[in-house]
């Protein structure tokens, strides 16, 4: 006989699917809940912590349990992919719009990160990428010319990665990254459909080839609603 917080669980998980409580919306409270479903808190509880774990709901202190999205999209944090690799691996109908292209003039952080040389030129790209008719994601690389040249709207408009690597020849090895959370720019507002959000996930990455050589700053910002960002870890006792 199966458990009483799994049966709640299965016809919570139902009601959610059948939009009987739709996203961004709160659940009964959990002593609601008990008196419906004739049992206690504890129980009830139980069955909440289960649609917490499987990314049905999201406890929030204070206030209860609020529907969340369960159409998000799993970005790997480690590994290296192009953007081009993930969308084709969840087959998600996504399209790039470049928004601006060129060289870097001025000087700045990044062009001094990027520059071995003073002869060095830097250049930029900044992509929208829309999927399923939303734009929610703002791409803005730099690239040392040194390594990859300046390259054509149409090639920024498919990989850069597989122009790199297999009309190139070059091999990417390694890449530094963290994520933070920020206020949405204006640009952001511009070019993202970013009504109603509040927050942006902002992927900041320092990308080498395999000789240990940079070559590409990226910062990849993500309207938060629509990603997980995941990653795999392995515990070291040494």
């Amino acid at each position: 006989m199966q458990r009483k917080y799994l049966t709640i669980y299965d016809d919570l998980v139902n009601k959610i699917e059948a939009n009987v409580w739709p996203v961004s919306t709160m659940l009964p409270s959990e002593n609601q809940l008990s008196i419906q479903y004739s049992t206690s808190r504890e129980t009830i509880r139980k069955a909440l912590d289960l649609l917490s774990q499987n990314g049905y709901i999201q406890k929030v202190r204070g206030k209860g349990s609020i529907v969340i999205d369960m159409n998000r999209f799993s970005f790997p944090v480690s590994g290296i992919e192009s953007y081009t690799e993930l969308t084709n691996k969840l087959h998600l109908n996504s399209k790039t719009i470049v928004s601006d292209i060129g060289y870097l003039k001025a000087e700045n952080d990044k062009t001094k990160l990027l520059k071995s040389d003073a002869q060095d030129s830097i250049w930029h790209v900044t992509r929208v990428r829309e999927i399923s008719n939303e734009k929610i994601i703002l791409d803005k690389d730099y690239f040392s010319e040194k390594h990859v040249p300046l390259l054509s709207k149409e090639i920024c408009e498919q990989s850069i990665y597989d122009y790199i690597e297999n009309e190139l020849g070059l091999v990417v090895g390694f890449a530094q990254k963290e994520i933070v959370v920020e206020t949405p720019t204006i640009q952001d507002r511009e070019l993202l459909d970013m009504d109603g959000f509040s927050n942006i996930v902002v992927i900041r990455s320092q990308v080498y080839l395999d000789d240990a050589n940079l070559f590409q700053l990226t910062e990849s910002r993500h309207r938060p609603d629509k990603f997980r960002f995941v990653d795999f870890a392995r515990r070291d006792k040494n």
